[in-house]
């Protein structure tokens, strides 16, 4: 099993600043996203996802991608049992609703 590497303070910083401004950052790559209708609910994919980026997260009995925060690397996709995460080229904004939960659930992290 690879050892997963720990996000240093600078970072998990910049993660911070891309929630507090939700924007996603001048990443070459799309971000991804999980297709719900494919998706076994296994949180593989949340766990694989590097601390920096941080960027899944569960929603009800959805597992969702925000892609303000997906950098676009392949770390969740190489872990999904079932591939069902896809570039997702046409993303659109994170709901206010979702960033809400998304503070809710670092608050205690950042």
């Amino acid at each position: 099993m690879p050892v997963k590497k720990i996000a240093t303070s600078d970072e998990l910083s910049a993660r911070a600043q891309r929630i507090a401004e939700r924007t996603r950052t001048d990443w070459k790559k799309p971000p991804r996203r999980i297709e719900k209708s494919e998706c076994i609910t296994c949180d593989t994919c949340l766990r694989a996802c590097p601390a920096e980026f941080g960027a899944i997260f569960d929603r009800g009995l959805d597992v969702v991608i925000i892609p303000e925060l997906c950098s676009g690397c392949p770390q969740c996709v190489l872990e999904c049992p079932v591939d069902c995460i896809y570039v997702d080229e046409d993303w659109t904004p994170t709901d206010d609703t979702m960033w809400n939960h998304i503070e809710l659930t670092t608050r205690g992290a950042l």
